[in-house]
């Protein structure tokens, strides 16, 4: 006797093995059995004859930090399938925090990760933000140790490197991390504070990471160029003696993928234990701060207005942006936050220059000032087919890197759907009738990475099998990243699962029209509980008061 039976689905177990038809019966939030259990019963019984039944997809690579803190149900993501984020990519988020510290976070991420002053509520610690997290969202969630927050809370926002006692308390608070359950340490060393450390620094913060056989996770100095980037992250995991994960990983030609892959396979594995993560599209997207010269930051992100103002710092941004070569007919503007400039949403860089009628530099710097810095890009990189042969490679995992902007407004009734249990959310809980209300032009991968890999990639392109997509997505990512229990469909393991229809899934999502969820996904389960039920989110109010999602550890059950 079963809670719950799934009949009659395709089997994609996440393991690479050749797909089956059978069944799964569900006990609480496990899965109890898998296989032909035509003779079992249940107390709710689903028919998922032509649907594809694969564990939940795990996004590596995400800037949802702020949005699964302000809405409860993140429906761009679940749509793809995903059930589990991994939060506090490119070593900056908003924990852990001090009390001059968090102000100075949240006014830098408002772009990036969606938070503004008056929704921090005193935390501190990295599990102290997931805890806020947790039972609030429908999702799994699990963290990365970000090193510009570590480093910043030791020894400022400068570039002087960190003194003996800054170094312990660098060690201290990353060590406070993993023992809290981290996967990994996580840095970006194109982003502040962080883009001050040297390679003997990073090494060295790698210490407690080693102790717990975690991940060091880098967004490489790409400013610096892709190859000695690619090495300087190896050196750090070899003397660190850590596994290497390199995050969104792309070349710009089929020379430089070439040379980059060639690099990976016969150096670079041999060195260290190394994976990547990248999403299904060429083109890229990030804060027009990340244009700036470094010195903006040298004072923090709230003086970083200030430095704009200052005519040395715009004529170096200006040299800058001549030596590198910065196309500004290949860079829009996604979004910004204010009503007033939201009208450029959409333009080309070079666009909005011209009808400023000024420097480059000197636009760019008035609009950031105008939007206090909160101005996100998408960046076109060349086109799609360029990224293939790293979404082939056996070293490759999905991560969306998706940014969303927007904002949480009044839930609409057509936003409700049906659910399997009739435990009412308390009307004390706020964001019980709130949702995501998105605008912009952002990246569209954020809304359509796994629909373009299940659907085109493996369909048209036919660049893997299916039982490798799903692999990509799920298994891999959860044996890499420590989610334990996790990431296969196993008796025994959590029931984090996906429904599918392999003929139709796919992304809509276009840079012309990005706000489209992928198609296809029919039903999503968090830890046993339906979150997606025919291809609509369930409602809030039909969920449990907790709900489904939980604050995950490295390495631990549940």
């Amino acid at each position: 006797m079963f809670e719950r039976l799934i009949r009659n689905a395709t089997i994609v177990d996440g393991t690479r093995a050749a797909r089956f038809v059978g069944d799964i019966g569900l006990n609480g939030d496990r899965i109890a059995a898998i296989g032909d259990l035509s003779s079992a019963t249940a107390t709710q019984t689903m028919d998922a004859s032509g649907l594809v039944a694969a564990p939940g997809f795990i996004d590596v690579h995400t800037h949802a930090d702020g949005w699964l803190l302000k809405s409860p149900h993140l429906t761009p993501k679940t749509l793809q399938g995903f059930t589990t984020e991994v939060l506090m990519a490119d070593g900056i988020s908003y924990a852990p925090v001090t009390a001059t510290t968090w102000r100075e976070w949240v006014y830098y991420l408002r772009s990036l990760d969606g938070l503004a002053f008056d929704e921090y509520s005193g935390w501190r610690t990295i599990a102290e933000f997931l805890d806020r997290i947790a039972g609030h969202n429908v999702q799994n969630v699990i963290a990365q140790v970000p090193y510009a927050n570590v480093r910043s809370a030791a020894c400022g926002w400068g570039r002087a490197a960190p003194d003996d006692f800054q170094k312990r308390a660098i060690l201290r608070d990353i060590r406070l991390g993993m023992e809290e359950g981290a996967v990994g340490l996580s840095t970006g060393l194109d982003y502040v504070s962080q883009c001050f450390a040297s390679t003997d620094e990073i090494v060295a913060a790698c210490e407690p990471v080693a102790e717990f056989n975690g991940l060091y996770v880098t967004h490489v100095r790409y400013k610096s160029g892709l190859m000695p980037a690619l090495r300087e992250a190896v050196e750090i995991a070899r003397r660190g003696r850590v596994r290497l994960h390199i995050s969104h990983l792309k070349g710009s030609s089929p020379q430089v993928i070439d040379e980059v892959l060639t690099y990976i396979d016969r150096e670079a594995s041999r060195e260290v234990d190394l994976s990547f993560d990248v999403y299904p599209y060429q083109s890229g997207s990030t804060m027009l701060s990340y244009l700036l010269p470094y010195e903006v930051w040298e004072q923090g992100p709230l003086a970083s207005v200030e430095r704009l103002r200052d005519p040395v710092v715009r004529e170096r941004f200006g040299v800058g942006l001549k030596q590198h070569r910065v196309d500004l007919d290949k860079i829009r503007i996604a979004w910004v936050a204010s009503k007033e400039n939201s009208r450029h949403q959409g333009r080309l860089l070079s666009e909005y220059i011209d009808e400023r009628g000024t420097s480059p530099a000197d636009a760019m710097c008035d609009l950031l000032i105008e939007e206090r810095m909160a101005v996100l890009l998408v960046v076109n990189e060349g086109e799609d087919p360029l990224v293939q042969p790293f979404l082939q490679h056996p070293k490759y995992m999905l991560g969306t890197d998706g940014i969303l902007c927007g904002c949480i407004g009044p839930m609409r009734s057509s936003d409700r759907g049906e659910s399997q249990t009739g435990t009412s959310r308390s009307s004390a809980v706020s964001k019980q009738t709130e949702t995501l209300r998105l605008d912009g032009r952002p990246h569209p991968r954020v809304f359509g990475s796994t629909g373009r890999l299940l659907g085109p990639c493996v369909r048209d392109h036919k660049l893997f099998s299916l039982e490798d997509a799903v692999h990509k997505l799920s298994g891999w990512p959860a044996e890499r990243f420590g989610l334990k229990q996790r990431g296969e469909l196993k008796p025994g393991f959590l029931a984090d699962i996906v429904l599918f229809d392999a003929n139709t899934i796919t992304d809509l999502a276009t840079y012309e029209e990005p706000l489209q969820p992928t198609t296809g996904v029919h039903s999503v389960l968090v830890n046993g509980v339906t979150i997606i039920d025919f291809g609509q989110p369930v409602s809030l109010d039909r969920l449990p008061t907790t709900l489904p999602g939980r604050h995950l550890r490295r390495g631990c059950d549940g």
